[in-house]
């Protein structure tokens, strides 16, 4: 969904070292989880989240600090057995400077692993972050149709715009798994892929 992370959310700090932690999301986390993104959905970058939304996927969540302090949160949010969405990521504005995203977005991935799925995807406006850490653009329409259920309530769902990336973390089980990787009860008999909106032209 929409992320409120750009190029800079990626940039190190100049050499500087920052002891930036990232740890899973507890519950006293969603109050200042909130703050940071219905701050950025005021702006219409990211969809608001309620306290009852975030305490529903609180376990979906890591967050990075520093000294106590939020600098920001992402989610790795599971569609199958084998494949997750990272989303709600966003960093501060002053903490953009310092990799925080790219720790995000690192530690999601492990997370992943540890579950092995067989890959994790993302939907963006900044591929080029995505692609730093080993993530690749696919044709949207190839993703999970449950993938796009939040998005019946984002202002843009009839005119998307955001990139599908992807990243494949055990080859040989994806390629076992396609062309079909979301299973023959998802597609039409007529249909390889799952139709999804698409920008109005």
């Amino acid at each position: 969904m929409i992320s409120s992370v750009r190029a800079d959310a990626f940039v190190p700090s100049g050499g500087k070292s920052v002891r930036v932690e990232v740890r899973k999301a507890t519950m006293r986390d969603i109050a200042p989880i909130l703050r940071l993104i219905n701050g950025y959905a005021a702006r219409g970058i990211m969809l608001a989240r309620t306290e009852f939304e975030m305490s529903e996927a609180i376990r979906d969540f890591s967050v990075a600090t520093l000294d106590g302090e939020l600098l920001g949160c992402g989610a790795l949010h599971f569609y199958s057995p084998t494949i997750a969405e990272i989303r709600s990521l966003a960093v501060y504005e002053h903490a953009k400077t310092h990799g925080v995203g790219r720790k995000l977005v690192e530690a999601l991935v492990v997370e992943a692993e540890q579950y092995e799925l067989h890959a994790v995807f993302a939907f963006t406006y900044v591929d080029e972050f995505f692609r730093r850490v080993g993530f690749e653009v696919v044709e949207r329409g190839a993703l999970p149709l449950k993938a796009w259920k939040d998005c019946v309530r984002c202002p843009k769902f009839q005119q998307c715009d955001e990139i599908a990336v992807l990243r494949i973390l055990r080859p040989d089980d994806w390629a076992d798994a396609q062309p079909h990787p979301w299973g023959a009860a998802m597609i039409t008999p007529t249909d390889e892929l799952i139709q999804i909106p698409t920008p109005r032209t």
